[in-house]
């Protein structure tokens, strides 16, 4: 898990943010497709799947990734209870304070609480990842076009390098990542995460799972906006057919 990896475990990942035209830069590689639920003008988040991501961020990635932008209390979108969610904030610390004697003081977490950062400035983060700063993973999925499927190509393109291609001394290769080179070993192994719902952890399914909670967490409020936009479009339909209809009643002397 990347929590107990090398410090230069997921320093790469911060190119995620950094992308600008990466897109050409991919060696014409067609990115994988996760057939995403939340897909098209219809779809909806896979909150089962979601779930699972979720604890697969929270086992793999949290160790050098946060979610500043993301409240616990939002995860009662995903279908966890109450209870759930306080239970999920209370096992982060946060730093508080003053109190009445003016010291601070750690407390458990509570859901108005945000994901808490793994390091405590920038300066500790670089100094922990061989000089890269890891990206919050708050919005990382709209990076840059097709995200959701960058990260889900990245997290199982790992593999050996081709005969023509020379490795740097301490990069792994990746299909997906611009230049093939990243220097974030594979993050993901077979069994990483035991699921509660039983469902087999293989490499594919956790970098489904974790990708789809961070699409979510980039944009959770995606199904109403969906919703809205449909309902728009009925509006204008039936206001159209209402117009036409007046049209033809009012120039229909003329005929």
């Amino acid at each position: 898990m990347l929590k107990h990896i090398t410090s230069l475990s997921m320093a790469a990942l911060v190119s995620l943010t950094f992308l600008g035209n990466a897109q050409a830069a991919s060696d014409a590689i067609e990115l994988k497709s996760g057939h995403w639920k939340h897909g098209g003008i219809f779809g909806t988040y896979d909150r089962a799947a979601a779930q699972r991501g979720l604890q697969v961020y929270r086992e793999v990635c949290a160790g050098c990734h946060g979610l500043a932008l993301v409240a616990f209390r939002t995860l009662t979108d995903l279908g966890f209870s109450g209870e759930e969610v306080k239970a999920i904030a209370a096992q982060s610390d946060f730093l508080d304070g003053p109190d009445a004697s003016g010291d601070m003081f750690e407390r458990p977490g509570k859901p108005s609480d945000r994901f808490p950062s793994p390091f405590a400035n920038e300066q500790s983060a670089r100094a922990s990842n061989g000089g890269a700063y890891p990206p919050d993973l708050s919005l990382i999925t709209k990076a840059r076009a097709s995200g959701d499927d960058y990260v889900y190509s990245l997290l199982t393109g790992y593999g050996e390098a081709p005969e023509d291609i020379q490795m740097a001394e301490g990069m792994n290769y990746n299909a997906y990542f611009p230049g093939h080179q990243i220097a974030m070993p594979a993050p993901l192994s077979a069994d990483a995460v035991e699921y509660s719902d039983g469902t087999p952890a293989t490499v594919d399914q956790m970098a489904h799972d974790v990708t789809v909670f961070l699409t979510w967490a980039a944009e959770p409020k995606m199904e109403q906006r969906k919703n809205i936009g449909l309902k728009v479009i009925l509006f204008l339909l039936v206001l159209a057919g209402i117009f036409y209809a007046v049209k033809r009643k009012v120039w229909s002397d003329l005929h």
